[in-house]
C-alpha cells in the first residue's frame, strides 16, 4: 500500500531506525535524528542490495 504524503511528513523520530514501506521494495527510512531517506531494496544475482534514492524534505 503506497504511503500518503501526510504519513511521510509526520513520521516522527524514535530511539532506533524504522522503515515505512511504500511497495515494490521502496521504503522510507526514518532515523533517530529525524532525517528521512528513501531507499530501494532489490536483488542482484543472489545477494540483496539497497539503493539510496534521496531524502524526504520536511516542510
Amino acid at each position: 500500500m503506497p504511503l500518503k504524503e501526510l504519513e511521510v511528513r509526520y513520521a516522527s523520530r524514535r530511539s532506533k531506525d524504522y522503515k515505512l514501506g511504500d511497495g515494490g521494495g521502496l521504503y522510507l527510512l526514518v532515523r533517530p535524528t529525524g532525517s528521512r531517506l528513501w531507499r530501494m531494496k532489490y536483488r542482484f544475482d543472489v545477494s540483496a542490495k539497497t539503493l539510496p534514492q534521496g531524502s524526504a524534505q520536511a516542510a
